[in-house]
């Protein structure tokens, strides 16, 4: 793997309450190299859009980073100064939404938008802002791009929406991409367009993605590696194809079994038993324990780190070796 572009290292996130601090991310660690893409994968309430608002400095308060760090090509920005984020997070990371009508702005023609974040994050006349933002729509998918730099966010289907977004986020040319749940509010037969069109434009302009989802199958098409968290923290990260196929964590088998699979006869799926604990019950030692069919007395004690388990990393006892156990 070449140099990471991105490096998250030990990231913790708390939100204060009457009855004492909530740990909403405990010790995330990982990185992500230029053109890869990480896939960033769990159940609701695991923690995955909370890592991407922490990267992007989008945080809802009173949540705060308590600890750790995060590095931009070498650069630390999770200290940064409110104003020098934003300058940041347009310019050097771009974001994806779920809901594309929360990055835009009802009142603006799509052209007005996209000309004002160019013409804000890099130095050209505004008759080259207008050129560039009409390429990023035609690059993007969407036809007659001229005569629709003129129109209104109402105006465009949820599936054009995105592909407006996706332009806007890639406006200036930045080397992250944070797509959060992209394609979660499009019907499925748009899915897998703007799926494609994120890969293919993120490729050809160079840029890393970190894409945040709950569905396997847009991991299994998108995503180099794929990370797995469960209750604030990582349970398994490794290459998309090994965590799918051979997964070493029992919360990451239990999650891939419990896909259907085209070729399979049974009747009924498998399932994880129990929930994900609450932020404030989240249990002593490996916070999956109560749900484990493999659970060890060692597993109710302590928490395991990751470490490695074949081709991935797992934060799981079963792949120490026994005589450390």
């Amino acid at each position: 793997m070449s140099t990471p572009l991105l490096q998250v290292r030990n990231l913790r996130v708390e939100f204060p309450t009457r009855r004492g601090a909530l740990l909403a991310l405990d010790d995330i660690s990982f990185d992500i190299a230029p053109g890869e893409v990480l896939g960033v994968v769990g159940e609701s309430g695991a923690g995955k859009s909370l890592t991407g608002a922490a990267i992007i400095g989008l945080l809802e308060p009173p949540g705060r980073i308590t600890g750790g760090e995060i590095l931009l090509a070498g650069q630390r920005i999770d200290n940064l100064p409110y104003e020098q984020m934003r300058a940041i997070r347009g310019r050097r990371i771009g974001a994806v939404f779920q809901d594309p009508l929360t990055s835009l702005n009802p009142l603006y023609t799509i052209g007005r938008q996209l000309t004002e974040t160019i013409l804000t994050h890099l130095p050209v006349s505004a008759e080259e802002a207008r050129r560039r933002a009409i390429r990023l729509l035609q690059e993007t998918g969407i036809p007659a791009a001229a005569e629709r730099m003129e129109q209104y966010p109402h105006q465009f289907s949820g599936g054009m929406r995105q592909r407006v977004v996706i332009a806007l986020a890639l406006a200036a040319e930045p080397k992250l991409i944070v797509a959060d749940e992209p394609t979660t509010a499009l019907d499925v037969s748009i899915q897998a367009q703007i799926i494609s069109l994120l890969k293919r434009v993120c490729k050809e302009h160079g840029a890393a993605v970190m894409l945040v989802t709950h569905d396997m199958g847009v991991i299994a098409e998108t995503c180099d590696r794929v990370a797995v968290m469960y209750a604030g923290r990582i349970c398994e990260i490794g290459p998309v194809h090994e965590v799918i196929h051979h997964p070493a964590h029992p919360y990451t088998v239990g999650l891939m079994g419990s896909i259907p699979a085209m070729d399979d006869t049974r009747e009924r799926l498998l399932q994880i038993d129990g929930a994900m604990p609450r932020l404030n019950a989240i249990p002593a030692g490996c916070a999956f324990n109560p749900r484990c069919p493999k659970v060890m007395a060692r597993c109710r004690r302590e928490r395991p780190e990751l470490v490695e388990a074949r081709r991935t990393r797992a934060a799981c006892w079963l792949h120490v070796p026994e005589a450390a156990r």
